[in-house]
């Protein structure tokens, strides 16, 4: 809808004031709509900062732009230390919303008399730019998560509480990840609901301040709970769309597969890694019937999502699986019944690069 003309302001004063939010608001929204279309690849985002960037375009009327006096403007070229801090681009996304929800603010207070039409889009856009900005730093947080990703190459799987104190698992844990250890994933099947939450938050606080990717095992509801990065999920557990429904598109989503079938229809239904195997019989999973090597080398040539070789691999075998295509492997007994937890890491990761 095009906006109507307006008269030409009395009061100098306010007719420059609106000009000046105007543009920073209009710059404010660019800076935004170029990291979502080259930062984030959403076309979502992009389309409706484009929409609202027209928008205020089109209530950028002449009247305002022949009030624009730089010559007399005190606050040209003033900076502020913390702009110095910004040193991520999801700084830069932060502090240009907030440019732009403060500029929409003033707008819709000294727009109200002089031009209606102009304030009350000044408030409909900053109502959704609220809504709009989480949506780009969550986008932002899983952009972040699927990078770290494609580095990890050996992920850690955690055993029942029944076979291991929680101490033991803390100071295991611990240990692997100052080896460099860069995934882990929770996986308890016996303790109870309490249990598990209080493991699961102790393990993703570990997995923080480390930097590594904390992922929980079949549990949407306690991987949320903790704001995990992600969830692992086997055959039998809920549909990747109903899954990802609920996790939402920032956090990563894994599932385990026994065959190339599986392997497709996870990949096809937009899962971010991948579980291939048993390679080998596995005490965790003793009814499962170990699918050989044959499988990995089939996944090394059918998908380029990464994952992870899993099921019985320990430094003995892993140079076989690794001969076979697999750059990555996901470990249980290797490293959580290890003497060394510290020590069979390092030999892992080595042995992987």
């Amino acid at each position: 809808m095009k906006s109507m003309p307006v008269a030409p302001i009395a009061d100098l004063r306010v007719a420059q004031l609106i000009d000046a939010n105007l543009d920073r608001a209009r710059e404010g929204l660019r800076v935004v709509e170029d990291w979502c279309r080259f930062g984030l690849d959403r076309e979502d985002l992009v389309v409706t900062l484009k929409d609202w960037r027209q928008r205020l375009g089109r209530h950028h009327h002449d009247s305002y732009k022949q009030a624009r006096s730089t010559a007399t403007d005190q606050g040209i070229g003033l900076s502020h230390p913390a702009q110095q801090e910004r040193h991520e681009p999801w700084h830069v996304v932060a502090a240009n919303c907030a440019r732009v929800q403060e500029a929409l603010r003033v707008l819709e207070e000294f727009a109200r008399q002089p031009d209606p039409q102009l304030a009350a889009s000044a408030a409909e856009i900053r109502y959704g730019l609220y809504d709009l900005e989480v949506t780009v730093l969550q986008a932002n947080t899983g952009k972040k998560r699927r990078q770290q990703l494609q580095t990890c190459n050996l992920c850690l799987i955690t055993t029942s509480q029944s076979d291991l104190a929680n101490n033991d698992l803390l100071r295991t844990v611990s240990a692997a990840l100052v080896a460099g250890i860069d995934m882990v994933q929770y996986r308890n099947k016996e303790a109870s609901d309490l249990q598990r939450l209080t493991q699961a938050k102790e393990l993703a606080s570990l997995c923080r301040k480390h930097g590594a990717l904390f992922i929980v095992n079949d549990r949407i509801d306690l991987a949320l709970a903790v704001d995990a990065d992600g969830v692992h999920l086997g055959q039998d557990d809920l549909p990747t769309d109903v899954a990802r429904g609920l996790i939402g598109s920032e956090r990563l989503l894994g599932r385990s597969t026994q065959f190339l079938a599986q392997l497709q229809k996870a990949e096809a239904e937009g899962c971010d890694y991948l579980g291939v195997g048993p390679v080998n019989s596995t005490a965790t999973k003793p009814e499962r019937q170990p699918i050989g090597l044959a499988y990995i080398k089939e996944a090394s040539k059918a998908t380029q999502l990464p994952w992870f070789a899993i099921g019985g691999i320990n430094i003995s075998n892993l140079e076989a699986v690794r001969q076979a295509g697999a750059k990555r492997i996901a470990v249980v007994g290797a490293i959580m019944n290890s003497q060394d937890p510290a020590a069979t890491s390092l030999q892992l990761l080595e042995a992987l690069r």
